[in-house]
């Protein structure tokens, strides 16, 4: 096996032949190492700022913060854990082979809680289910109560409500997973196991279930990363997860060292939960026997069952969405006239400022880190992929800590330099003008995009790229002239995830932004926070509305895998 050959069997990319390089090449790779340098900074930067001694605020942390924050962690991953695996493999295998009133429906509304960030459903259902709220006043209307003593009502701002909320607000992780795992797998398979007389049950159990793990693990393992970053639904219910104690230990205690250790501690579970999923998928291979794909087995299901089967779909869409984005729509038309707010037209400006900056320069780098590896394809350039990868998997908390440093210790080198030259202050330039969120944005979502732009390079042929070599063309010309114009739609498409991404982001946005700079996140953080969510309500409902945008794209996609799949089969 050849040289090329054998990095082609590392990536789905198709990579140009090794003769055709030349210097403007090799600039691809510099580029690629920069970028992954910058990449890697915050974590170096972390390393070192937890070296630093701490006083005595490491062995109070150790006495009294970390074992609750451990065990609260823990607790909350576990319970969301099971959540959204007991309610995405239930409605994926539903969807995908039942037929019951309703499937097509829920085919793309269970995807739709992920329009909603984890902390505006949690701001909701405090609303929804405190003393004063709708579900407890029909309670004492219906049953004559009077006051709370007179019957018990689950706490929502506990422990079990952050775990209900995210379970229902992070299963289409899991769904998405899975249901892809289900619509791949062999139907031969399943046939011999009905032959072997294996039911519903004992098929879905003994055979699918197996056989979907490593999608089941991947799908989980995303929801708890997405988990473990939030802040904003845990601090509301009081729940002191590892974010909310470096948040805590930097902001409420003033020791940054401090926060720091915590963070490199959230660190290493993020790290064990990337190895769990690399775990799974190491040596799964499920190959179909058969190069003649068949219909899936269907169960058509009726009378109580079906009706089971709509209402075991219908719940997770109703909790997970339909029930805040009705109250936020209700609080929300209520206040119309603040959309015309100077603070909440502020606060848009600056989210579009932030997020249009930080989604192109993603997709700019994820051209560049791609189209590196396409140029000058070997283990080193696939190595600045897998790094630009890691972003994604570290908690906005523990991103803002190991940008401060480096970016601050940046300001006041140049604010010196200015001061001693030209005689002026250049002030914080970078924290102060919120470069410093841009590039916390592009570094934890550089991922979204670099996954949609390597999956359209993989879908163009090298020959293009040889055919314009022997036309003259140099790398740069080739990627202007040939590689732009075909990407174009993933391109649009990696610009609205990332984009729908840092428009949602809050832990990194708290931390770092600007004295006196809103976006909406923070504009919903520090209403709720105040006791105030009908305040809120409108920048919650734009985030939803447009957050909605990536969830049809979603739906849209694998819908049309379906169809494609279908298709190969009749």
């Amino acid at each position: 096996m050849s040289d090329t050959a054998r990095l082609d069997d590392m990536t789905a990319i198709p990579v140009a032949p090794r003769a055709s390089r030349s210097l403007a090449d090799r600039l691809w790779l510099v580029a690629g190492l920069i970028v992954a340098g910058l990449t890697l900074l915050p974590i170096g930067a972390l390393v070192v700022l937890a070296a630093q001694p701490t006083g005595d605020v490491w062995s109070h942390l150790i006495g009294t913060v970390l074992p609750r924050s451990l065990q609260t962690t823990f607790l909350l991953l576990l319970g969301v854990g099971l959540i959204t695996f007991i309610i995405g493999t239930g409605t994926a295998w539903l969807v995908t082979m039942c037929r019951f009133p309703g499937r097509a429906l829920f085919d793309w509304a269970l995807l739709l809680p992920l329009a909603v960030p984890t902390y505006i459903i949690a701001y909701t259902y405090v609303e929804i289910l405190t003393f004063t709220g709708p579900v407890q006043s029909l309670v004492r209307e219906i049953f004559g109560f009077r006051t709370s003593r007179d019957y018990w009502f689950p706490e929502v701002r506990s422990l079990g409500g952050a775990i209900f909320v995210m379970g229902f607000v992070l299963y289409p992780y899991v769904y998405l997973t899975t249901r892809a795992a289900l619509l791949l797998q062999s139907a031969s398979t399943l046939d011999v196991s009905r032959t072997l007389g294996a039911g519903p049950t004992r098929l879905f159990f003994r055979v699918a279930l197996p056989l979907a793990r490593p999608a089941i693990v991947v799908g989980i393992s995303l929801a708890l990363m997405e988990c473990l970053n939030d802040i904003g639904a845990v601090t509301f219910f009081g729940v002191h997860t590892l974010s909310f104690s470096v948040y805590d230990t930097w902001v409420n205690r003033s020791s940054l060292a401090g926060a720091a250790q915590i963070a490199c501690a959230m660190l290493a579970l993020v790290f064990a939960l990337l190895w769990m999923e690399r775990r799974a998928r190491k040596g799964q291979r499920f190959h179909t026997p058969s190069a003649s794909y068949k219909t899936l087995p269907s169960y058509r299901l009726s009378g109580p069952r079906a009706w089971l089967a709509t209402a075991a779909c219908a719940l997770p869409v109703l909790i997970g969405f339909v029930f805040p984005a009705a109250l936020l729509a209700d609080y929300a038309s209520r206040r119309l006239d603040d959309l015309f707010d100077p603070r909440l037209l502020s606060a848009i400006q600056n989210t579009l400022v932030l997020s249009v900056s930080a989604a192109l320069l993603t997709v700019v780098i994820g051209v560049v880190l791609t189209y590196a590896h396409r140029v000058q394809a070997s283990r080193l350039t696939l190595l600045f992929g897998r790094i630009a990868s890691i972003g994604y998997a570290i908690p906005g908390t523990v991103l803002a800590v190991g940008i401060l440093i480096p970016l601050a210790n940046f300001d006041n080198f140049l604010d010196g330099v200015a001061r001693s030259t030209f005689g002026f202050s250049t002030g914080l330039l970078l924290i102060g003008s919120g470069t410093a969120l841009v590039y916390a944005y592009m570094v934890r979502f550089l991922a979204v995009s670099y996954g949609q732009i390597e999956g359209g390079f993989g879908k163009v042929t090298p020959h293009l790229d040889m055919a314009a070599r022997t036309l003259g063309r140099s790398s740069g010309r080739i990627l202007f002239e040939v590689h732009l114009p075909m990407l174009r739609p993933v391109l649009l498409t990696a610009l609205l995830l990332a984009f729908v991404d840092c428009m949602k982001e809050l832990p990194a946005t708290i931390l770092l932004r600007p004295f006196n700079f809103e976006t909406l996140a923070t504009t919903v953080y520090n209403a709720a926070s105040r006791e105030a969510f009908g305040e809120g309500a409108l920048p919650a409902l734009l985030i939803v509305l447009v957050g909605l945008v990536p969830s049809v794209l979603l739906a849209r996609t694998s819908a049309r895998s379906f169809r494609d799949k279908a298709s190969t089969r009749f």
